[in-house]
């Protein structure tokens, strides 16, 4: 079984542990294709060759990068040509020029085709974009949703063909486990440390979390690691709270050393709030946090509590004052948060590992060519 993967969200290293669980299937000859880079309103993000045994990656020349739409794989017809795959996985959302490209290709080299969609919004989409996603619909034979609305989503749309509901990716519990001193501010004597990691944009919600940590005494402090167009107006907000003493900013760091910043958190906090056209469709970091035995709170945003469930706190999106409160919890209760450090890091193992997705995605692959 040969498959082809076309992903630019496996630039990131820590991602590319899944690559390697799908390599050890016997029958899977698995090539990836990557952009050498990807921009986004972060900043431009480059390859990490971080675990890459048993597959090949390989790098494939990106037009219009950093255009969410219209970007695509001018030369990918060669590679499928090169590979000949019995399947080509192509890792984007329908209505997506790369998807829409890649899948004519796949289509003339005789490959059967999988796309992946995140997208839990029933969105209409203006020309060519909705051109894109009717042939999409129309002509692959597979399909994978990140999230459960966006199964519900697709079957709206009118797709017909075989569609599961996994994760994009997981993580590896041996890589993202919780730290010998896990949880900065495990008492009174150190600040308690609330972290984000995360891109600085409206939707996030940042700017509640700030005033949510406004309201506790000096000893809880923020850490907020990512980067986005936000940064500037979210510094103006602290300085404006009185929280420039207890705020500490990190912007974009390698995902391998994700692990170690998570684990020094008290606890993570992902306050998304839906927009208009956007709504949480998962929180991987959410995951990574509980990995690493850090207790997460998260609000009622999208897909955000069906990934937590009972195994953290959540609010009402937008709900400051809530916020607030399951923070104080946290802060002054250290069992509390070792209990849901170890529920966590419970559900993780019991749903969440790149073994488990990588399974679950073969499994997919096998489907498809059986019949």
């Amino acid at each position: 079984m040969r498959v082809l993967m076309i992903s630019k969200a496996c630039l990131v290293g820590a991602y590319q542990r899944k690559l390697e669980e799908m390599a050890t299937c016997p029958d899977l000859q698995l090539t990836v294709a990557v952009p050498a880079t990807w921009r986004d309103e972060r900043g431009t993000i480059r390859l990490e060759r971080s675990h890459t045994r048993g597959y090949d990656l390989v790098v494939e020349p990106l037009a219009f990068n950093g255009s969410f739409h219209l970007h695509y794989y001018p030369q990918i017809g060669r590679r499928i040509a090169q590979v000949q795959p019995d399947l080509v996985h192509i890792d984007e959302e329908p209505y997506n020029l790369a998807t829409w490209h890649a899948l004519r290709q796949a289509r003339r080299h005789g490959a059967r085709s999988l796309f992946f969609s995140w997208q839990n919004l029933r969105r209409r989409y203006p020309w060519p974009f909705s051109y894109f996603e009717r042939q999409v619909l129309r002509h692959a034979d597979g399909a994978i949703a990140g999230n459960r609305e966006g199964l519900l989503v697709w079957r709206a749309k009118g797709y017909t063909g075989p569609i599961q509901v996994i994760p994009q990716f997981g993580v590896d519990p041996q890589e993202f486990s919780p730290a010998p001193l896990a949880g900065a501010g495990s008492n009174h004597t150190q600040p308690f440390v609330v972290g984000y990691a995360g891109r600085l944009v409206v939707e996030k919600g940042v700017d509640l979390l700030l005033r949510a940590v406004a309201q506790l005494p000096a000893g809880v402090h923020v850490h907020v690691v990512g980067a986005g167009p936000e940064r500037a107006r979210l510094e103006r907000l602290s300085r404006q709270l009185g929280l420039a003493g207890r705020i500490q900013w990190t912007s974009l760091i390698p995902s391998a050393q994700m692990p170690a910043m998570l684990a020094s958190f008290g606890c993570l906090v992902l306050p998304s709030r839906s927009q208009p056209n956007w709504k949480e469709q998962f929180g991987r970091v959410l995951i990574e946090a509980m990995a690493c035995g850090v207790p997460v709170v998260g609000s009622t945003c999208g897909e955000l509590p069906n990934v937590i469930e009972s195994a953290g706190r959540l609010f009402p999106e937008g709900d400051v004052q809530a916020l607030a409160v399951h923070l104080r919890e946290l802060w002054q209760e250290p069992d509390r948060r070792a209990e849901l450090a170890a529920l966590g890091r419970a559900r993780v193992l019991a749903h969440y590992t790149q073994r488990q997705v990588a399974e679950a995605t073969i499994g997919v692959y096998h489907d498809l060519l059986r019949h």
